[in-house]
């Protein structure tokens, strides 16, 4: 499991948003140029939430801006990169090469492309939201390392 701290921007009843980029840390990161985080957060001027499961923690006990530390199973990393980009784009050529079997016109292949890659973006949503309250899935919440209430 991958530990990341971060700050609790939001509660709701049975999950937690926390921020988890560090604006210091991205100075001193490699990937300072290249990295999507940053930029949407230089873009924006906010930096990402992510949604936490409490999982066996009492969010009774936890308030805004406390500082806490998640766990982000391993897995989740490598199968909802696959799933997320992978998929869709395995259904799009999919169906390109299907449809290439009985239509020349390319206007008909591009059309049958764009459809087959909502369509498979549309099942990586289902997914997700069949499994929002997965655990085994979702970053759960593992300590609270400090108090602002």
């Amino acid at each position: 499991m991958i530990h990341e701290t971060g700050t609790v921007v939001s509660i709701q009843e049975n999950e937690l948003w926390v921020e988890t980029i560090q604006q210091s840390t991205c100075q001193t990161c490699v990937a300072e140029k290249g990295c999507g985080q940053r930029l949407i957060a230089k873009a924006t001027g906010r930096t990402t939430a992510i949604r936490v499961l409490p999982g066996l923690f009492d969010l009774k006990k936890v308030h805004m801006h406390d500082k806490v530390v998640i766990g982000i199973p391993e897995k989740v990393i490598v199968t909802g990169t696959l799933l997320t980009y992978f998929l869709p784009l395995t259904v799009m050529v999919l169906a390109v090469l299907f449809i290439d079997r009985f239509s020349a016109n390319d206007i008909i292949t591009a059309l049958i492309a764009i459809i087959a890659l909502c369509t498979g973006g549309l099942i990586v949503r289902i997914y997700s939201y069949l499994n929002r309250n997965n655990n085994e899935i979702h970053p759960i919440l593992l300590e609270q390392t400090y108090s602002a209430g």
